[in-house]
């Protein structure tokens, strides 16, 4: 009825390997976000980490203006490292996991 239980746990063991190796590499992607015409850099991973931010001098005058452009860069910096985070821990989920019929969740 259930096919085969231990290669499905092997296969569920593989995945979950594969999964966690992803994440490790995801720590080695970096993706930069610039603003404020270059003058805000943002480094984060793919897990999102941030890694290093660099301001120009000339937005510490205006507190206001830095705080503003730094959310703007964060969150795009991660908005963009949480979607390929996404899908690339669902890529490795998906190429582990044993076929049992009505649990297709990656698809």
């Amino acid at each position: 009825m259930f096919g085969d239980i231990s290669g499905m746990m092997g296969k569920l063991k593989e995945a979950q390997e594969k999964v966690e190796e992803t994440k490790k590499r995801l720590n080695t992607v970096l993706i930069d976000e610039t603003a404020a015409n270059g003058n805000i850099k943002v480094t984060v991973t793919a897990n999102r980490e941030i890694k290093a931010i660099t301001v120009n001098e000339a937005l510490l005058e205006d507190k206001e203006e830095l705080e503003d452009y730094l959310i703007l860069t964060l969150n795009k910096a991660l908005k963009r490292a949480g979607e390929i985070n996404e899908q690339e821990l669902a890529i490795a989920a998906k190429s582990g996991m044993p076929s049992i019929p009505g649990m297709d969740f990656f698809k």
